[in-house]
């Protein structure tokens, strides 16, 4: 399905009826990432699952140079408007996650419940920012594939590269599918994050922090600490899993998941 919001289409799968959970994907993937964390919640009958493309990624369109997180969040919302939805569970990892915590600092009233997995709310290094920069100008000049071939040594864990060579054939598939302007803009938008960490503590609904065991992106050490700033959160460290912890070991990460939203 798709909706035009803010000026562009933005293409999502919408399935199920209930509690409102939406998926936020991960930098370079697409929303199909979490098709099968949304199969196994389906069983449950108890939840409304929606699951969006950003702007240029998968089969959504782009009309700016740069994606912030900012207007990443004002697209979900603008969505959720579309969508009938007053307030909703949100989970994102890694960029999901950063726009997840700029939704929190625009949109407070409409969350009713926090994924965070495999991300953080402070601000890139210098370095990192740099980093950033040469990711788009690669994308722009290089394509697709030379951002697979960068990214997927960060992105997956040794154990998965070894064991479930599958997970590493199926990013490259998402990867594929983005379009340059997509990744260039949205690298750029990253850089440019603002530090959140201040809104930790004034979290007032239930929150569910995730990491993978082996994330050298947002390791652990960093994760429990920003996750001991948010009042009553949970913390779940998923075993043998790099920084695409719900892919790389999905039954563990539907397990603490499947736990978290039976809360409410």
């Amino acid at each position: 399905m798709k909706a035009t919001i803010n000026a562009v289409e933005i293409a999502y799968d919408d399935h199920g009826i209930g509690l409102p959970v939406i998926f936020l994907h991960a930098f370079p993937l697409n929303r199909s990432m979490w098709t099968g964390l949304a199969s196994a919640l389906l069983k449950e009958q108890r939840y409304r699952l929606v699951a969006a493309d950003w702007r240029g990624f998968g089969e959504s369109t782009i009309n700016n140079t740069i994606s912030t997180m900012e207007l990443f969040a004002d697209d979900v919302a603008g969505l959720m408007d579309t969508l009938g939805m007053r307030q909703a569970i949100l989970c994102g990892l890694s960029m999901g996650g950063y726009a997840a915590l700029a939704f929190l600092q625009k949109y407070p009233q409409r969350i009713a419940g926090l994924i965070l997995a495999d991300t953080r709310p402070g601000v890139d290094s210098d370095e990192v920012k740099a980093n950033r920069e040469r990711v788009a100008r690669l994308a722009e000049t290089r394509g697709n594939g030379a951002i697979a071939d960068l990214h997927i040594p960060t992105l997956l864990s040794d154990h998965t590269r070894r064991h479930h060579p599958e997970v590493e054939a199926q990013i490259r598939r998402m990867v594929a599918a983005v379009t340059p302007s997509g990744i260039a803009a949205a690298s750029r938008g990253m850089a440019q994050r603002a530090d959140l960490t201040h809104l930790l503590s004034t979290i007032a609904f239930p929150t569910l922090v995730i990491v993978g065991e082996l994330d050298t992106f947002t390791p652990p050490e960093m994760v429990r600490e920003y996750a001991a700033k948010i009042p009553a959160a949970q913390l779940a460290i998923i075993p043998h899993a790099g920084h695409l912890s719900n892919m790389e070991q999905p039954e563990a990460f539907f397990a603490v998941v499947r736990n978290f939203l039976a809360m409410f």
